[in-house]
């Protein structure tokens, strides 16, 4: 198998394995999600580890994963060792970078990555204010921003997965919790768990 197409096959078995755990996520599983996120954080490390050079995204669907199956600790390190804060240079790898800091509690680096991501597109810009949030322990700037996050996915018309979860709200949500912030929104994109 060629190393092209065997990172493209991860990726797309991260994303199948992601869109099953989400399916269980809204039907209230809460088991088979998180074994499901779990199998998911570890395709998209594998996809990372076989990619080209910058597909910063495929972290980031580690570590969203790893959050929301509850076992981000791992992850994180796993994230900061691949991704020295030097080395951060584009959105995307600053939003991994920010995701790894806020799971380890480095709030000082959460809060320069969100700074930084704030240089790219406009969901970029609503994860940043997110993060930003969170690492500074700001709980009315957080609940917007969530908020925000949740109506983009409630008006989206196709999600990666094929499923219509707001997976990145779920993720804040998930480490806003650790911080005693959580803002519990309400939606159809969101689990009633």
């Amino acid at each position: 198998m060629g190393e092209r197409k065997e990172h493209q096959q991860l990726l797309e078995g991260a994303i199948a394995t992601e869109g099953e755990a989400h399916r269980a996520l809204l039907a209230g599983d809460v088991e088979a999600a998180a074994e499901g996120m779990r199998a998911t954080a570890d395709l998209y490390r594998e996809s990372w580890e076989a990619a080209p050079p910058r597909s910063f995204g495929r972290l980031v669907g580690m570590l969203k994963a790893a959050v929301i199956a509850g076992a981000a600790g791992d992850a994180a390190a796993y994230a900061r060792r691949e991704l020295p804060e030097d080395s951060a240079d584009s959105p995307a790898s600053w939003y991994a970078l920010g995701l790894a800091a806020l799971i380890e509690g480095d709030d000082d680096v959460a809060a320069r990555a969100a700074d930084a991501m704030e240089e790219g597109s406009e969901a970029f810009g609503r994860a940043a204010r997110a993060m930003r949030a969170l690492a500074n322990r700001d709980r009315d700037g957080y609940s917007d921003a969530v908020a925000a996050i949740v109506a983009d996915f409630e008006s989206r018309d196709a999600h990666l997965t094929g499923v219509a979860i707001a997976d990145t709200a779920l993720m804040f949500e998930r480490l806003a919790e650790q911080r005693e912030m959580a803002a519990r929104p309400q939606s159809q994109v969101l689990p009633s768990i």
